[in-house]
């Protein structure tokens, strides 16, 4: 059995400069098992798989799965499923698209440089206790004063976010070869600090976390992380919308991630998205 497939780049300034993402097109003949082994396969850190929508108000239903399991939602997906599924379906125009996922439905509208997806709310969020702080400092290897402020700040995948002084510092970060978990049971964890004025970014971003080895790896362009970088930073007043942020510099990445906060004050992602393959794969 053959089934469309596509790999998309996502958030990169231009084409291999982002974070890659497979699609699946249609995924209806696909069973659970099937779509973990390709994800498995393909060994990006997520592959999607289109399917109908089971509610009027989604266009389709999207399924993300990582190497080891299937998530609720998670940003670069959830842009490069809808970039691949408007240009399937012809549907290039500013009008929204409805997502549906686990996490529930997620808006998307166009942006200036392709695609934005609203922020769903986080499911965690509020202070790291103290267990949990010294767990972070030791992941990223870091004194406690290095850290401005911590908290949760999951929407799905796990992350907690941590504040450094500046951008260099965030570039500096050298985290350990293998981490503890925290007390959620994962290492997921962002780690974001500004610019100096005048520079095109505002922020410099980084996201860790760990495999089925517990080893410490960073994820090149995050959008789930950023959006709720952007959740935390602007309700906590440590930060204003709209801004953008960088991030892959230490991975030879050049991705950007627009963030924008409407009227209502929900926060919007925003980012490229190039088709970069376009083909089958076949099933055994």
């Amino acid at each position: 059995m053959q089934v469309a497939f596509q790999q998309v780049d996502v958030f990169g300034v231009r084409p291999y400069s982002g974070n890659p993402l497979a699609v699946i097109t249609d995924a209806t003949a696909l069973s659970s098992e099937q779509m973990q082994h390709i994800a498995r396969w393909t060994n990006l850190s997520e592959t999607t798989f289109l399917l109908p929508p089971t509610t009027p108000e989604a266009h389709y239903r999207v399924r993300i799965f990582t190497l080891a399991r299937e998530l609720p939602f998670a940003g670069h997906p959830t842009l490069g499923s809808a970039h691949v599924w408007r240009a399937i379906h012809g549907q290039q125009d500013s009008s929204e698209i409805i997502q549906e996922c686990e996490a529930g439905l997620i808006p998307l509208r166009a942006a200036d440089q392709g695609l934005a997806f609203r922020a769903p709310p986080l499911l965690r969020d509020g202070p790291v206790d103290h267990d949990d702080f010294e767990r972070l400092c030791a992941v990223l290897r870091l004194e406690p004063d290095d850290i401005v402020a911590a908290a949760w700040i999951d929407n799905g995948p796990g992350w907690v976010g941590v504040m450094l002084a500046d951008a260099d510092a965030v570039l500096a970060v050298e985290p350990a070869a293998t981490g503890v978990p925290l007390s959620n049971g994962s290492i997921d964890i962002g780690v974001v600090g500004p610019h100096a004025p005048g520079h095109e970014a505002q922020f410099e971003v980084r996201a860790f976390f760990t495999d089925d080895q517990h080893a410490v790896r960073e994820d090149p362009v995050t959008g789930s992380l950023n959006a709720s970088i952007a959740q935390w930073l602007t309700s906590a007043g440590l930060a204003s919308a709209p801004w953008t942020a960088r991030q892959g510099t230490c991975l030879h990445r050049d991705g950007r991630i627009r963030i924008e906060q409407d009227g209502n004050g929900a926060i919007w992602v925003g980012g490229a998205v190039h088709t970069v393959i376009d083909g089958t794969i076949t099933l055994a």
